[in-house]
């Protein structure tokens, strides 16, 4: 949320699930204010904490979407906060030096219902460069993948995604609901070459420590 308060967005929803109060419980902590929000269809616990975040005045609301819910029906529960909105969509599991800018300036110019940021993925291993004779040219220590492009995690949304969720709790986004939009030509992609790193692992856990403690994190602005 920091990176986005950064490129000026002040308003967030997170669809909280397994350990939800544990969250709630951290912006306790912060310097804001918390409350209780009364209750909404299908969203029985709701909490707003305005405070800072990167010395931005923010607004967080923090909604219990339910432990089993997928990603589609956790989307789908907060619609009734969003509105009519074009709103930005991250899992929050990865990072990036994306220009948040730029992503919604492509967004806006293609017209499109969904926009996703698409990212080449960092090697695992090093990668060799050899000419006709194998003879190395090059080598590249975990270089950034120069092959295909995988899904980023940063979208942005036009409201009419939401006709694409199912009142289903099994529903995944980016299954049926990403896969109709696709089909109706009403996706497209933004591509960042850049700095991007999932944290699906104690191996990424610990080597984006290293990068954040070397003072050398690409997704710190400030």
């Amino acid at each position: 949320m920091g990176y986005y308060a950064d490129f000026g967005f002040s308003e967030f929803v997170l669809c909280l699930g397994y350990k939800s109060e544990t969250v709630v419980d951290f912006f306790r902590k912060q310097n804001g204010e918390l409350t209780q929000l009364p209750t909404k269809p299908e969203l029985s616990n709701i909490h707003e904490f305005k405070g800072l975040i990167n010395r931005n005045n923010c607004v967080v609301k923090l909604v219990d979407t339910g432990l089993e819910a997928m990603t589609g029906a956790r989307l789908r529960k907060i619609q009734q906060l969003i509105g009519d909105e074009t709103f930005m969509l991250s899992y929050g599991d990865g990072l990036s030096d994306v220009d948040l800018g730029k992503l919604v300036k492509h967004h806006q110019d293609n017209k499109k219902f969904l926009t996703v940021t698409g990212v080449r993925p960092p090697s695992r291993f090093g990668e060799l460069q050899v000419d006709d004779t194998n003879n190395v040219t090059g080598f590249n220590e975990k270089p950034q993948a120069s092959g295909g492009r995988i899904s980023g995690g940063f979208f942005v949304c036009e409201p009419n995604v939401f006709d694409y969720l199912e009142p289903r709790e099994d529903l995944v986004f980016e299954k049926e609901p990403i896969q109709k939009i696709v089909h109706e030509s009403q996706m497209t992609m933004y591509p960042h070459d850049e700095f991007w790193q999932c944290m699906d692992t104690y191996r990424d856990w610990e080597l984006l420590n290293q990068m954040f403690k070397s003072g050398k994190a690409p997704w710190v602005r400030s």
